[in-house]
This record gives C-alpha cells, structure tokens and sequence, in this order.
C-alpha cells in the first residue's frame, strides 16, 4: 500500500488553484472548538444568566515541513502555494475555500486563517532551503449545508429571555424562530406595543410557535 500523503485541494470552481501535495507528513495535528455562552448580569443574584447564542466553527492546526536543501531549492516556493489560499482570488474576489485530506482520517474543508513560517537553514547567497510553516484552518460549512445535516425546528415550549442593550423583536425572533418577521409572536405574547424599543433587563416570554 503507497503512502497516503495529506493533500490540500483547492473546492472552488475549476483549476483556481492546483492541489498541494506536502512533502512531509506532518507528526500531529490539532482540532478544536470553543463553545460561545455569553453572560449577562442579573441584579439581586449570585451567578449571572448564561445564554447561548450561535456556534463556533472548528480549527485545524497543523505543522508542515519544507526541505529543499539537497536540491538547493528555494522554500518559498512551497510556501507561496500555500499563501494563495490567504490571497483574494481575482474571480472569487476572496481567498479560496479548501479541503485538506489525508487518507481515510481526515478531511477538513476550510479557509486559511493564519500561516507563520520560521526559516531554519539557508544557502551561503541566503536563499532559504528549510522551514517550518505553522498553519490554522477554520472550518467553513454554509448554512445550507448545515440545514441538510442538521435541519432546525421550531420552539416546542415556553422559554423567556433578558432583554440586552439594543436588541429588538425582530432580532431576538430571527434568534429564537429563525425567522426576523415573527416578532408580533413576541410582541402579543407580552403585551409590547413598540417593538423597536425593548428595556434592557426585561425578562420576555417567547411562546412557541403553533
């Protein structure tokens, strides 16, 4: 059985960009996700309410190894494959969307967040033949992607809700139903005549939709 190398592709169109395939496998790769609950102080208790609001997508971390001492090649060369996926693409008028896959365990799709390289051997003129490139890859699922996976229901129960500073009806329903112009459910169900201007601090019923 060959070697299975970690290969990045370009998933954008046709031809943008070739695919990169690493010269060295790298050793470990990290993935990881925060999980975004916000809190908001509530006067009179000892911890505040705790309220999630939308996910964070996942990061790969990962670390690549580029030699071309032997030949007397130049890194960047390499490296500049890689930087494309940072760059604006003249057709897409944004950098590029990827897929990183390695074998059967990995296939991450994703944008190019950040890349830091550190050079560590040169040639005697100062050309760069080694480096270490230190890349992060945040995960990119369009929300219609997301629907087929996950599809959201309706609120089936009762919740209530803090008002904020500057939230309004039409936000909190897009948050709550999906759906911005589903806030005369909000609005009758706790009697709001404006629904433009809400009190920070007030608790708001949000009934479920029938």
């Amino acid at each position: 059985m060959s070697l299975a190398r970690l290969t990045i592709k370009c998933i954008d169109g046709e031809n943008i960009l070739p695919d990169i395939e690493v010269q060295f496998n790298p050793s470990e790769y990290t993935i990881s996700r925060q999980i975004p609950w916000h809190h908001h102080e509530l006067q009179g208790y000892d911890a505040p309410h705790l309220e999630f609001t939308t996910g964070e997508p996942y990061r790969l971390y990962i670390e690549l190894f580029c030699d071309g001492y032997e030949e007397g090649k130049n890194v960047r060369e390499d490296i500049d494959k890689i930087e494309k996926y940072g760059l604006v693409h003249q057709e897409l008028h944004r950098p590029p969307i990827a897929r990183l896959v390695w074998g059967d365990g990995l296939a991450f799709k994703g944008v190019l967040e950040s890349i830091s390289v550190r050079y560590t051997l040169f040639l005697d003129n100062g050309t760069p033949v080694r480096a270490i490139v230190n890349t992060v890859w945040k995960e990119f699922t369009p929300p219609e992607e997301q629907r087929q996976f996950k599809p959201l229901h309706s609120a089936d129960h009762t919740k209530r809700r803090v008002v904020k500073q500057g939230d309004t009806l039409s936000w909190i329903a897009g948050k709550e139903y999906d759906d911005p112009s589903l806030w005369r459910v909000i609005a009758d169900a706790n009697g709001i005549d404006d629904p433009m201007h809400l009190e920070p601090g007030t608790e708001l019923i949000i009934p479920p939709i029938v």
